[in-house]
């Protein structure tokens, strides 16, 4: 859980104590820029629409997951599947219901970490693999501004970087609501260009709100940084992340309504996850010159059983277990060279990507297999050029420009039938401008396109990927330490699909159309207090497009219709107060979702729904290196649907408390 984080180093704009985190050092101009140049921070100087959560928000937030953490900080649209840590949930931008989170990228320390050629969702997304103890800050970037990003950076993404080195030890003990129990061990070292890391290891178990329904998690990270030579400096990272997990199942409609949460779809249902991933990275500085290289590589598999319960949504589950397996292999690389002119600076860089997966589907009864579905193996390898630029054309005035030509060859070998193979290659422009009205207040546009592949391509290579043009415009507004913008958006996708993320029924070869505004602010006052908040309100429809339900019933016109797995409006505030003594922190926060249109349901507009939360932080209780922080999530216990699709729903969590106790030395 991510409700009682450690302690972390300093993010960009926060000033942190001195023995947690020394990565701003001064005695190496290579330290102001990051190793990797995916991890590259968002800049407020920047005309796109970004989030930049810091290591005291995330401390201070009671979230039960990292999906909850960004759906209470950055404003992100969460819909948590339910069924394990290890069952991708989906998160959302911008209207787009992105099952199992695909239409979003996720990096963590340059690594990408979304699956191509899954056969239970192209793109599939865990966020269940952070390591919450080593994080030091997350950006979330909107629409697919960045030449930097490339597959699945539909929507947009989010980049995480890690601690890079730390001084001292910390070790955290909590407890909380459901049997919720979590032990996380952290130490690090900094000895300058001598070298510095961190390693961390977690363990965390939870029973669950429902019968059946108890996880356990099993972390460790580790990074290291050493100087080889002035200007010239060496970085690896480790992260390995486990979990097993039982799972309830889905409930009907009318069982949520009725708060039938004991309900177990079958007690045989659940699965376990490994992943693994290896990195390193070299970053060179010479004078206007600045190359930095990663290569890396992925191992994984997850197995899972559920059962889909029939209900009253046309494209309804069997009834029956299903199996499903994914083992994969990936590797990759990323280089690029970046010169610093007097006003700006130009990126070439190039990335190339290998994965390698055994997809397996089964109907069983009680785990025990009774016939096939799907045996196929697939693989992809693609590659990418890009170049992304800004110019300060005077004190004014900025331009960003970046452009991305991308190819992916995908190949399907099924246990049965013969190999298919295609080919697909897609240009992505990004134009951009920031105008300086005064020296705090700028508006800015940008144009855009992104890409993903779509679902599927591990069986069918030729399905051509899915594209979006974007197009935002917007204000921002900077004075000291407060901050606020706006802006409107829209995005007009080309070969849209929808998936069911409870049956995996796809229906694909439409289009669509996301428009909307944006708002963020930050404005901090009487010297203890700070107001944050980040909002979407979003018309996200589909302009054309014919489902055809899983029965072969007549086919359902959605064209006009709100995309699946959407809300009108979504959003989180929080008011923040800082205790003058002991230095200890109050956050009350609260996180709302509008009107929500349920997967395979058409035309049927859920009511919205807010939730109330409440952390407080003591970091040293009586001058000792002892602290204490409490938390509770969903402070009036309300109940509320996390998904509903097809006429099942995957409830989300009652009130939860969570209490624990930290020693730093």
């Amino acid at each position: 859980m991510l409700l009682l984080l450690p302690a972390f180093a300093a993010a960009q704009q926060s000033i942190r104590p001195a023995d947690r985190d020394s990565i701003a050092r001064k005695d190496s101009i290579a330290r102001l820029k990051a190793v990797t140049v995916v991890a590259t921070p968002a800049d407020r100087a920047q005309p796109v629409g970004a989030t930049h959560v810091d290591a005291t928000t995330i401390q201070q937030t009671p979230a039960r997951s990292p999906y909850d953490l960004l759906r209470q900080t950055a404003g992100v649209e969460v819909h948590e599947q339910g069924q394990g840590p290890g069952f991708a949930s989906d998160a959302s931008l911008r209207g787009f219901s992105s099952d199992h989170s695909t239409d979003l990228a996720l990096w963590v320390d340059g690594v990408p970490i979304n699956e191509p050629v899954n056969g239970h969702s192209e793109g599939y997304n865990d966020w269940s693999l952070l390591f919450p103890g080593g994080v030091q800050d997350i950006d979330v970037i909107r629409g697919p501004t960045s030449a930097l990003f490339g597959n699945f950076a539909l929507a947009g993404v989010v980049n995480v970087r890690t601690l890079e080195r730390m001084r001292g030890s910390e070790f955290r003990l909590s407890g909380g609501s459901f049997g919720h129990a979590e032990a996380m061990a952290l130490t690090g070292f900094d000895h300058g260009a001598d070298g510095g890391g961190v390693l961390g290891v977690r363990y965390q178990r939870e029973n669950g709100f429902r019968p059946n329904a108890g996880f356990d998690i099993t972390q460790g990270h580790g990074r290291l940084v050493h100087d080889l030579s002035p200007g010239v400096t060496i970085d690896g990272g480790v992260e390995l992340y486990g979990s097993n997990w039982n799972s309830a199942g889905f409930l009907s409609e009318d069982e949520f309504t009725s708060h039938q949460y004991d309900v177990v779809s079958n007690p045989n249902d659940g699965g376990y996850k490994r992943h693994a991933q290896e990195r390193v990275s070299l970053r060179v500085l010479s004078g206007p010159l600045l190359w930095r290289s990663t290569v890396y590589a992925t191992q994984g598999r997850w197995q899972l059983f559920l059962t889909i319960p029939p209900a009253g949504g046309l494209f309804e589950g069997s009834g029956s277990q299903s199996e499903e397996e994914d083992n994969r292999t990936g590797y990759g690389a990323t280089s690029a060279l970046t010169w610093a002119l007097p006003r700006g600076e130009v990126t070439l860089g190039a990335e190339s990507r290998l994965d390698r997966s055994g997809y397996e589907n089964y109907f069983t009864t009680s785990r025990v297999r009774d016939s096939v579905a799907t045996i196929v193996n697939g693989r992809q390898l693609s590659g990418a050029v890009f170049v992304q630029a800004h110019s300060d054309v005077n004190d004014m005035l900025r331009v960003d420009a970046g452009l991305r030509y991308d190819v992916l060859a995908t190949r399907s070998m099924p246990d049965r039938g013969d190999a298919v193979s295609a080919t697909h290659d897609i240009v992505s422009p990004k134009v951009g401008a920031l105008l300086r009205l005064t020296r705090e207040l700028g508006v800015y546009g940008n144009v855009s396109r992104g890409f993903r592949s779509p679902n599927g391509v591990i069986s069918d290579p030729t399905l051509v990927p899915i594209t979006a043009w974007a197009y935002e415009s917007g204000v921002k507004f900077d004075r000291g330490t407060a901050s606020a913008s706006a802006a409107i958006f829209r995005m007009d996708v080309s070969n849209e699909e929808t998936v069911n993320p409870v049956t995996l029924v796809v229906t694909t070869g439409g289009s669509s159309r996301r428009q909307g505004v944006e708002l963020d602010w930050h404005v901090p006052f009487a010297s203890a207090f700070s107001l944050s908040g980040d909002w979407t309100f979003n018309d996200a429809r589909y302009r054309s497009l014919v489902a055809v339900p899983e029965d072969g019933g007549a086919p359902v016109a959605l064209s006009g219709l709100r995309v699946y797995n959407t809300s009108k409006y979504i959003g989180a505030a929080a008011l923040d107060v800082s205790l003058l003594r002991g230095g200890g922190h109050v956050r009350i926060s609260g996180n709302w979702v509008g009107p929500y249109s349920p997967f395979d349901e058409p035309g049927v507009v859920l009511g919205a729904y807010g939730l109330a939360h409440l952390s407080l932080v003591v970091p040293n209780i009586g001058g000792t290196v002892v602290g204490l922080d409490l938390g509770v999530r969903n402070l009036f216990d309300r109940s509320y649907p996390e998904l509903v699709a097809g006429g099942v729903v995957s409830p989300g969590q009652p009130r939860t408390v969570y209490v624990a106790a930290h020693a730093k030395w």
